[in-house]
């Protein structure tokens, strides 16, 4: 898949990603050439997706106040 910035990727499409990655690590499909850039990659989408969470959360208690 290619690389989308961050703030382009769709929360789910992150997830997603995120679980297939994880996939490959629990199968022992990946490559050890590609670790670190997976492990990056992975990193990478769980902040975006923690991000978005807590952008979402604070909108809801905004809203609910």
């Amino acid at each position: 898949m290619a690389n989308k910035k961050k703030e382009e990727i769709p929360y789910a499409e992150a997830m997603h990603e995120i679980e297939a990655i994880l996939g490959r690590f629990r199968n022992e499909e990946m490559d050890v050439d590609r670790l670190a850039a997976e492990v990056k990659r992975a990193t990478e989408l769980i902040a975006c997706c923690k991000e978005r969470l807590l952008r979402a959360e604070a909108e809801v208690k905004k809203i609910l106040e």
